[in-house]
């Protein structure tokens, strides 16, 4: 059911974005211009935007639907070869901008709904892009892991590391000033995996292009990850291909978890709020005898053992900042191990990475079946990977230009460990003078139970961070927390929990259920861990990468 659900939320799903009503004298005198907006088909020109020179092909009026209002659809192209897509509202439009950030390796539009931009069907103009390529495929796991079109294309690489969202959003910008005559009155980006990189790159490199930026799951660190999905998609294969850890054993194993560190927060309440403060170790449950349904072999204990301590060379130096969290196992399947309809969902795209996009055009590239889990392999995806890396630490430029940042990550994430975040979070803190000063613009939510992207849990299951950023720009109220609901198959919450910023901890109050976010209370943690990370790249942190001119 995850892995359908993960491939379904790569192709089809964006970050939900439940605004509230503006009240500002601005946005509302953008609503009444937008009565009088001119019509669609006068957008259709070049228009000549200095380093983003954009073509609109396409601007046709489409009608207010159920939940859609009457907008007009634009397409088009910013040279030499982005592609974007943009959504305005003819008569709803706040002075709001949203534009999405992409997923895998791109190369298709990522498809939403108004009805997902708030309650009032939807009252800012909205633009997804391509990232400057089309993926190649005739099902859903080659489209969005394909990196064929990266093979021979350098112009297509810069475009999807670290050029397409810039120009889109200054593209975007402009016609929207051409239609409602006047600039949007705010601009934000939401993005999660691919798009949480492309929204810390915004914020790092082109710090005035967005007044708020929704961060969630980041792959920020391009080379890295790659080997990191490599690892993952190998770790556990015999010399035939056949998975060591297999998945009937997932849920005993994560049983056994939950058994003996949900109460380590202090709440027994079938979930673990921080793994880190877990260290069961699965040579509990190794088999006395034969093999069973509910113990591991000694090759799944070491296999289990390794995915919980992270990738490292032959020396024991980490290659990437992060492993697989302790709560995280029935998130593996697909993942850890091969889906038996789907096959292995993770294994496609360090496979492509790998062979297409990954090593400067014209060196020898390695692939899935030949990579080296080695310190010199990762310096070879080091030149290209730099170029697409959102890791610099110093986001002074996007502070001073007022920007505000929400950082978030599913605790349980499965493909994107969310160590690396924390590693991230804890060397801008440094950066920025310490947590006080942080905070002013930049805040993270580490989400008990979710996996990745906020496609699944198992508890919790729902997050949406959009709303507390919008109040955060428009009307200065910074926030304490977000609230992550465990939401059935029919949208009825059976849970609710406060998030509160990090390093805050939800704390019960002892009073109502607690299945009631409103019975939870901030509180430190007992003791202040040391998120910073000691890897094999942490030079890249501070590498700087190409701006688009």
């Amino acid at each position: 059911m995850l892995l359908r659900k993960l491939v379904l939320g790569a192709l089809v799903t964006v970050a939900a974005a439940g605004l509230v009503p503006a009240t500002s004298d601005a946005t509302s005198a953008a609503t009444s211009e937008a009565t009088n907006a001119p019509d669609c088909a006068g957008l259709v020109r070049t228009y000549q935007i200095p380093g983003a020179v954009t073509h609109v092909e396409k601007a046709a009026r489409v009608d207010a639907t159920a939940g859609d209002p009457a907008h007009c659809a634009v397409e088009g192209y910013v040279e030499p070869a982005v592609r974007f897509q943009l959504r305005l509202p003819l008569t709803t439009w706040s002075g709001r901008f949203l534009q999405y950030g992409c997923d895998g390796l791109c190369g298709l539009f990522p498809r939403w709904s108004f009805r997902t931009c708030g309650p009032d069907g939807g009252d800012m103009a909205v633009a997804v892009t391509n990232d400057g390529h089309v993926a190649k495929g005739d099902n859903p796991f080659t489209l969005i892991m394909d990196g064929t079109w990266a093979a021979h294309d350098q112009a297509a690489r810069d475009d999807f590391f670290y050029r397409a969202p810039h120009v889109v959003s200054v593209a975007s910008k402009k016609i929207i000033a051409t239609f409602y005559g006047r600039p949007p009155v705010h601009s934000y980006f939401s993005g999660c995996s691919t798009g949480g990189r492309e929204g810390l790159l915004l914020a790092q490199r082109y710090p005035h292009d967005f007044d708020g930026i929704v961060v969630g799951s980041p792959t920020h660190i391009m080379g890295p990850i790659g080997m990191y999905h490599a690892w993952l998609s190998k770790m556990n294969l015999r010399a035939d291909g056949s998975p060591v850890l297999t998945a009937d054993k997932l849920a005993p194993l994560h049983s056994a978890v939950l058994a003996a560190c949900d109460g380590v927060d202090g709440l027994a309440d079938g979930q673990i709020d921080d793994p880190r403060a877990c260290r069961y170790d699965p040579g509990a449950l190794l088999c006395t005898g034969a093999d069973g349904p509910d113990c591991l072999t000694a090759a799944q204990v070491a296999v289990v053992r390794r995915l919980y301590h992270g990738p490292t060379d032959e020396h024991g130096r980490r290659l990437y900042p992060g492993w697989e969290s302790r709560g995280s196992e029935l998130a593996w399947y697909g993942v850890v191990m091969p889906d038996p309809q789907f096959g292995s969902f993770l294994a496609p795209r360090p496979d492509n990475y790998l062979k297409y996009v990954g090593y400067p055009i014209g060196t020898p590239h390695s692939s899935l079946a030949d990579i080296r889990f080695t310190v010199p392999e990762l310096r070879r995806l080091t030149p290209e990977g730099v170029k697409g890396n959102a890791m610099n630490p110093d986001l002074t430029a996007f502070r001073r230009a007022g920007g505000k940042l929400i950082m978030w990550h599913g605790w349980d994430d499965q493909t994107v460990p969310a160590v690396g975040t924390l590693d991230y979070y804890e060397r801008v803190t440094r950066q920025a003078g310490g947590s006080e000063a942080t905070q002013q613009f930049a805040r993270l939510f580490m989400v008990p139970t979710v996996y990745h992207c906020a496609m699944d849990g198992y508890r919790l299951n729902t997050v949406d961070p959009f709303p507390a950023l919008v109040d955060w720009v428009e009307r200065g109220q910074a926030p304490r927390h977000i609230v992550a609901e465990q939401r059935d198959t029919a949208g009825q919450v059976l849970r609710s929990r406060p998030v509160f910023a990090y390093p805050l901890l939800s704390v019960y109050d002892g009073t109502g259920s607690i299945d009631d976010a409103s019975n939870f209370v901030p509180a430190p943690p007992r003791t202040r861990t040391i998120d910073r990370i000691d890897w094999a790249g942490t030079d890249l942190y501070h590498r700087p990468g190409p701006v688009a001119r």
